[in-house]
């Protein structure tokens, strides 16, 4: 009997402790956004291909935003992987879902009608909506003038919001969504006169500028707005603030400016009528010497597109080309550094090309071990340009100005200083044409993200991208500090 009793007693004792330990349970609060990507080691990002977001090349993925969220995963150590979307309205249905994406970067402007369906993080980048229209058309110059036009918009972008509102005050506008394009396709079909007018923003307008030589600015159409990532709606706020924390660090230590000014501190270096010429000259003269710039790429362990993008700037891929001062040949190098490159015929497109593949490396090679990438192609392409003395004295004035000598973005402001009595003879080298490496390296730099845009695997329909680097359990993020400088 006793033994029973006690039975008895011990399973009341046990039921209780369940008892208690269920209602706990069922105090106790469900992890929150932020706890769960830390403990899954994992940041869903949810973006849209194209050159102003996210796109993959033959070296891997790119883009501000891809580059700016990766930042954001390393500060928070866990690992990146990250999600297309079809279309807007996808984009915004995927985030939040179980198990999906937990952030959307993606060039979004925060939109009151966006504000419904999600959560904005303080702005990154400030942008403004325009109204682009075919050269040779009649220019629109209010929002009155688009009645009577074909406008398509994105479906569920903010513009399309915007002409819904116009709508009311105008109610005879008329204009279509699709979410069968992107940006890249709107300015497209402007460009060969599908349609007479849409709506883009400023950055990436400029960014896809070149690739269209037809499509102009009408007008502004609104105020400058800001671009925002974009989290589930709800009370969870956990994530929103580390990105709020985040980006205002990034702000504070000069590296989202770097990022910027990487992305879009040279892309309107063309104006329409050299984007109409690059665009030409890419199809009639470029397949002439790919084979010789992808050969000498492979030789000297470079990007053939940076080459090919440097032989532009030199000659516009012309190999007879000849300056006043006695550069010749498509990489215009001097008899000098033809020689010390064994260069015996500069006209010879190929030999020019062997030849300038070997200078750069050589020059890259001589600079400080200081400078990163990517600066220091940067660097070597002004040394290439201006000579290493003339850049080591830029340094030292830059330096001088309290300024970061390793940073592109800082001995680009001083090298013009170089033409300036009053600076230059305070220097080794003396006087140079200081302005004129900067012009250089500013357009390469737009030439090879042209021929870096044109020439990637494109993408298609929603993908996880199939990077080692965003696979969970495969392979972790770099550390924060040794991620490449912006």
């Amino acid at each position: 009997m006793f033994a029973q009793s006690a039975f008895r007693s011990r399973c009341a004792r046990w039921l209780s402790a369940i008892g208690i330990l269920l209602l706990l349970g069922g105090c106790v609060e469900e992890p929150s956004t932020l706890e769960r990507v830390q403990a899954e080691g994992v940041l869903r990002v949810i973006t849209r291909n194209s050159p102003a977001t996210y796109f993959q090349d033959r070296n891997g993925e790119t883009g501000f935003e891809y580059e700016l969220v990766k930042r954001l995963a390393a500060d928070l150590g866990v690992e990146l992987q990250i999600e297309t979307a079809d279309n807007l309205d996808q984009l915004f249905a995927r985030l939040g879902e179980a198990k999906g994406p937990v952030l959307a970067a993606a060039s979004l402007v925060a939109s009151d009608g966006r504000r419904q369906i999600a959560r904005f993080s303080q702005p990154y980048l400030q942008v403004t909506p325009q109204v682009v229209y075919r050269n040779g058309q009649l220019r629109p110059t209010r929002p009155q003038d688009l009645l009577g036009k074909r406008i398509l918009v994105l479906k569920g972008s903010s513009h399309a919001e915007q002409l819904a509102a116009l709508k009311i005050e105008l109610p005879e506008l008329k204009y279509e969504e699709s979410a069968e394009v992107e940006v890249v396709d709107l300015l497209r079909m402007v460009d060969e006169g599908q349609i007479d007018l849409t709506l883009v923003d400023s950055n990436e307008l400029a960014m896809n500028q070149v690739y269209f030589p037809n499509v102009r600015v009408a007008f502004d159409f609104g105020d400058t707005q800001g671009l925002g990532w974009a989290v589930a709606p709800g009370e969870d706020r956990s994530l929103l603030e580390a990105v709020d924390a985040f980006l205002a660090r990034a702000q504070q230590n000069g590296s989202l400016k770097r990022l910027t000014e990487r992305y879009y501190g040279h892309v309107d270096v063309l104006g329409y009528v050299g984007a109409y010429t690059f665009a030409k000259h890419l199809q009639q003269r470029l397949p002439l010497y790919e084979k010789h710039f992808r050969e000498a790429a492979r030789a000297q362990g470079v990007d053939w597109r940076l080459l090919a993008a440097m032989g532009y700037q030199e000659s516009l891929w012309q190999p007879t080309a000849t300056s006043k001062t006695g550069v010749r040949g498509l990489m215009m190098l001097t008899l000098r550094t033809a020689q010390a490159m064994g260069v015996s015929n500069r006209l010879d497109p190929k030999q020019s090309i062997d030849g300038g593949a070997k200078y750069i490396v050589r020059v890259k090679e001589q600079l400080p071990a200081g400078i990163a990438e990517p600066d220091r192609t940067w660097f070597a392409l002004a040394a290439y340009n201006v000579g290493a003395g003339h850049l080591e004295d830029a340094r030292k004035l830059t330096e001088a100005e309290g300024l970061d000598p390793n940073k592109w973005l800082d001995v680009q402001k001083i090298l013009p200083r170089l033409a300036q009595k009053q600076w230059y003879s305070k220097t080794r080298y003396g006087y140079a044409r200081g302005g004129e490496p900067v012009h250089f390296v500013r357009n390469i730099r737009r030439y090879y993200d042209i021929l870096t845009w044109v020439t990637q695997p494109q993408l298609e329909g929603p993908q996880v991208a199939e990077s080692s680097l965003h696979v969970p359990g495969v392979n972790k993020n770099p550390p924060r500090e040794q991620l490449p400088p912006l």
